[in-house]
């Protein structure tokens, strides 16, 4: 008899939830490991356990192809140390609410819509909120690095696309993880180090690649093969539910009632954005598996 499949909407919200809750798990290692450690160790594990899963074929590799690598490994370092650097000061469902107005312009850019003027000054809208309010959980300048964070995003976006184009299956994510955690080696390696004073540390910073980047890669692959990228895109609209969610119960961090709102008013523009977007002939597969 046929094992019944896992519906594919709930593989991406294992993913969703899969990725929030290592962000909370790395944001508890930073007093010892620090952000630029637990960076480190996180694209190194990631990876070597994807390189060992797949044993990538890299001969014949054309130059288009190692450039395409090189270019998504930069925004990827560029993605994870600053969105962990963020998180040193402002809530975890916060940084991923300012980081998906990342991928959220990138969407507006390609789109061009009158009705997307709308959705754009929505997500203004709760950024303004967030950047206002009084509860001092969300400095401005956590604020700051959490959307550069997300412009990296958009960057991984657009070079994972180009780097699909040249190379199937994950032998260039294999190769762009181990480019982000070489250029990631000066700012994390004292941080990183203290793994061999405590290996115990060891253990949460493979939680975290396995939960926020391995584990969310190969379940967002196999859901995409079977659902449109508009439902993908869609059910990705609740990433700051969860990190929010994640944040309160691994890291008891409360949101205040503004906050909420303009958690809501991303989500909702980012939700809107993906249903007002031109219906693609194809279902081709989405190129944003890994977020931070």
């Amino acid at each position: 008899m046929k094992r019944p499949e896992v519906p594919a909407p709930l593989l991406v919200l294992l993913s969703i939830t899969s990725v929030q809750f290592g962000s909370a798990i790395a944001r508890t290692l930073f007093d010892d490991l620090g952000a630029a450690g637990v960076t480190l160790l996180r694209l190194a594990i990631a990876a070597l356990v994807i390189a060992v899963a797949t044993r990538p074929r890299l001969r014949g590799w054309s130059a288009a192809a190692w450039r395409s690598a090189l270019l998504l490994g930069v925004v990827m370092a560029g993605m994870n140390l600053i969105f962990y650097f963020a998180l040193l000061t402002v809530p975890l469902g916060i940084a991923v609410t300012v980081e998906f107005l990342g991928p959220l312009l990138l969407t507006l850019v390609q789109t061009r819509r009158l009705l997307d003027l709308f959705w754009a000054l929505l997500a203004a809208a709760g950024v303004v909120l967030l950047g206002t309010t009084n509860s001092g959980g969300a400095p401005i300048g956590g604020l700051v690095l959490a959307f550069l964070a997300g412009l990296c995003w958009a960057g991984y976006i657009v070079f994972s696309a180009k780097l699909g184009g040249h190379v199937p299956g994950t032998g260039g994510l294999t190769v762009s993880l181990a480019v982000a955690a070489l250029l990631v080696l000066p700012f994390g390696v004292e941080g990183a180090s203290a793994v061999f004073h405590n290996p115990a540390l060891l253990i949460g910073a493979t939680a975290v690649a396995l939960l926020s980047s391995v584990l969310s890669y190969g379940l967002e692959i196999n859901a995409l093969r079977r659902i449109p990228t508009r439902v993908f895109g869609i059910l990705m609209s609740l990433e700051p539910a969860a990190a929010a969610v994640a944040g309160l119960l691994l890291l008891g961090q409360r949101l205040t009632g503004i906050e909420v709102l303009a958690l809501v008013l991303v989500m909702a523009a980012s939700a809107g954005v993906t249903l007002a977007a031109p219906k693609s002939p194809k279902n081709t597969e989405r190129k944003e598996p890994e977020h931070v």
